[in-house]
């Protein structure tokens, strides 16, 4: 981990230092030569000879002559400009049981000209899992953003940081006006964790830190170049006792929402069922829907719901204020 330029201190060097999760390392497995296996060599060889005999030598400044007897990049030119051997890149494109790092594949990806999906699929193909992230997304997508407001229930959506990126309307009823607060104050676990949340007790905000941090241990380690990663948990670690108290924990979590309950101002005491999924084509994004399950939580997204029907009409709300 990088700690010059962020001022990090002896103690959040102390906790945050080191992987809190690192990525398995890139390390040849013994495997059996099964049916299945074979058939996912024979994918990557298939793979990598299409990448390579779609791009022309001029595409990557090499003379018309370097062209490939079928077409495309020869073998050697790929290896050249990906930086290894020839009988390397031969036996990674012939399927080969070889050692392959994360920085080689990208390298390869770039000569080949991959697009995203493209590299996150020669990752699968050759290391068993995607590659490390590395562009958080600061930004909704639209189509993203589009499906948020079209869903009955609160919902968000953020990134892996848990910034959040986008919400809906009857998200600000329920839970949270992100638009009241600066684009760069919308972090969920700063305004959890730092700040104070007057609906929620303190028991109640440790349980849904403690599963929301589980699951950033896990995230983090997937973003190893993210330096504003990096700054938020110094942030976090300087101003939370909380956080550092349960970043010292080893527990991780795949699954960071579950049952949330708190008081609403105006509905009093609500149950929401936290359910998450990440959209296709953006790893980077989690969307993040609140299913009702108490009675009071059902009758609030009601009223909210008429309410705000009513309100995009241009009349009068049909349910009174004690519903």
């Amino acid at each position: 981990m990088h700690q010059g330029g962020y001022g990090m201190n002896a103690e959040a060097s102390a906790i945050l230092g080191g992987d809190p999760f690192p990525l398995s390392p890139t390390m040849r497995r013994p495997r059996e030569r099964s049916s299945l296996r074979t058939t996912i060599d024979h994918q990557r060889s298939e793979f990598l000879r299409r990448c390579r005999a779609r791009l022309e030598p001029e595409h990557v400044g090499l003379p018309r002559e370097a062209r490939a007897r079928g077409g495309g990049l020869r073998r050697q030119d790929v290896a050249a400009l990906s930086g290894v051997s020839a009988s390397w890149y031969t036996w990674l494109e012939q399927g080969r049981d070889i050692r392959v790092s994360d920085d080689v594949l990208d390298r390869v990806s770039r000569t080949l000209r991959l697009s995203e999906d493209e590299r996150v699929y020669l990752f699968s193909l050759v290391q068993r899992r995607p590659p490390p992230l590395e562009h958080m997304l600061t930004e909704c997508p639209p189509d993203v953003e589009r499906m948020l407001h079209t869903l009955p229930m609160p919902a968000v959506a953020m990134n892996l940081r848990c910034d959040v990126l986008a919400w809906n309307a009857i998200n600000s009823v329920l839970y949270r006006d992100y638009g009241l607060l600066p684009p760069g104050e919308r972090n969920l676990l700063e305004i959890l964790l730092i700040r104070p949340v007057p609906t929620m007790s303190p028991a109640a905000q440790e349980a849904m830190a403690r599963r929301l941090i589980g699951r950033l241990r896990y995230d983090f380690s997937r973003c190893p170049h993210d330096q504003k990663f990096e700054a938020l948990l110094h942030r976090l670690v300087t101003h939370s006792p909380v956080f550092r108290k349960l970043w010292r924990s080893p527990d991780f979590a795949l699954r960071a929402y579950g049952p949330h309950t708190f008081t609403h101002p105006r509905f009093g005491e609500l149950t929401f069922e936290h359910t998450s999924y990440v959209p296709d084509g953006y790893p980077t994004i989690r969307v993040v829907m609140c299913v009702p399950q108490s009675d009071s939580a059902h009758r609030a997204m009601r009223i909210a719901t008429e309410e705000l029907a009513a309100a995009r009409a241009g009349r009068p709300a049909l349910t009174p204020p004690g519903g």
